[in-house]
């Protein structure tokens, strides 16, 4: 009986192959679909390509506490920290990331650092075309990973960088 049954399965499970291979291929229009994604869809919680955030003054969010770089497990993040003057201002706390590097050659996509991170200074945004040849072109620095300073129309029609000094 046991036999009859499993050649049933088999059986079954070969003409939905066959119905299958008799359809015609559904194609997803990327790269030229419509959108700004380009026919991209993401779903909710996809993790692509980092993003060091800005906070509301347009100053970076990363105080360099080295906790996504320990929460790595492989270790991917290296970071040097240096410190804010009253001159020079990058973050709004005492710190800041000099350097911060993620070697995409390691990463796993894992979001540990995400979760560990305690100003929200890093996220997983939607960037997801990281393939390379090169493999030194897969080590990103600050300045790939950190978000645009937000722009703040002008009352005479410009654009102004919206960047303020903490004192």
């Amino acid at each position: 009986m046991s036999i009859l049954k499993n050649a049933a399965g088999i059986a079954k499970g070969m003409s939905i192959t066959f119905k299958e291979m008799l359809q015609p291929s559904e194609v997803e229009n990327y790269p030229d679909g419509p959108g700004p994604m380009r026919g991209a869809v993401f779903q909710d919680r996809f993790r692509g390509k980092h993003q060091l955030q800005r906070d509301e003054n347009g100053l970076e969010k990363c105080v360099a506490c080295f906790l996504c770089a320990a929460a790595c497990p492989s270790n991917c993040i290296y970071i040097e920290a240096a410190e804010n003057t009253e001159e020079q201002r990058i973050s709004s706390a005492e710190r800041y990331a000099k350097v911060y590097n993620i070697d995409y050659n390691r990463c796993i996509f894992c979001g540990y650092c995400v979760e560990a991170c305690p100003t929200d200074a890093i996220t997983h945004g939607h960037g997801f075309e990281l393939a390379s040849l090169n493999a030194t072109t897969l080590v990103m620095r600050k300045e790939d990973l950190l978000v645009p300073v937000p722009q703040t129309p002008l009352v005479g029609g410009g654009v102004a960088d919206k960047v303020e000094v903490l004192s």
